[in-house]
Formats: structure tokens, sequence, C-alpha cells
């Protein structure tokens, strides 16, 4: 196994906005640029973001205050998933995001913490500014 990725990550925006990005297709896609995204926005339901390249299931919902989700990159050995997990925290007119992801494969760790923030956390931020 390895080592976890802990951030927290701060958006201009309520709870319900940044929930709504995380588990809306449309509004996901939106803030990817348009990449291919389908989620089944409920508990077992599946997902599948930037045209397959992430894929998994959605374990928990708590609306506007948690997500956590099964999740993989297509390229991992077959049946490999992580463990991710979205809470959000309201802080005035802002939301904190504190996100854990855990179980990925070894060697992992630095290229999807950096992934995060490339890929989820600054265009999410750009969609809702």
């Amino acid at each position: 196994m390895s080592a976890a990725i802990h951030q927290e990550v701060t958006f201009k925006a309520s709870p319900a906005q940044v929930y709504d990005v995380l588990i809306s297709s449309e509004r996901f896609s939106k803030a990817t640029g348009g990449a291919p995204t389908e989620i089944v926005p409920e508990a077992g339901g599946t997902f599948s973001c930037f045209g397959g390249m992430i894929l998994g299931r959605t374990i928990e919902l708590v609306p506007d205050k948690r997500i956590v989700q099964a999740w993989r990159a297509a390229n991992w050995a077959e049946g490999h998933y992580s463990i991710v997990k979205f809470e959000l925290v309201q802080q005035g007119s802002e939301t904190q995001l504190v996100f854990d992801h855990a179980g990925f494969p070894e060697g992992q760790g630095e290229h999807l913490a950096s992934g995060w923030h490339a890929n989820y956390w600054e265009p999410i931020r750009k969609l809702l500014a």
C-alpha cells in the first residue's frame, strides 16, 4: 500500500455549489473544459471522468457535506480501487474542502497529489469564481 494524500482547499462558493460541481456530470465537465463526464449522483452510482481515464463508484453522499468514492485510474491494475473523501466545511461565505485519498498504487502519490490540484481544484475554482 501507499501513503495517503491530504489536501485542504478553499473555494469562494457555498458547500452546495462545490458539492454540485463534484456530483454533476454537466457541471464537472464544464469545469474541466468539456472533458467527457458521466456521474450517477447517488450512493452506489458509478462515475467516469476525463473520457474514462478516471472511474469508480460513489460509496456515500451527504448532500453539501461529504462525498466518498471508490476511485481508480483506468491504467491501474484490474480491480484496484482507492478511496477518496471530500468533506465540505462552510467558513463564512467560503467552503473549505478537506480531501483525503488513500489506497492508491505505490509510487503514484506525487503524480496524484499534483493531479488533484491541476485537474480538480484549479478548474473548479475557476468555474466558481
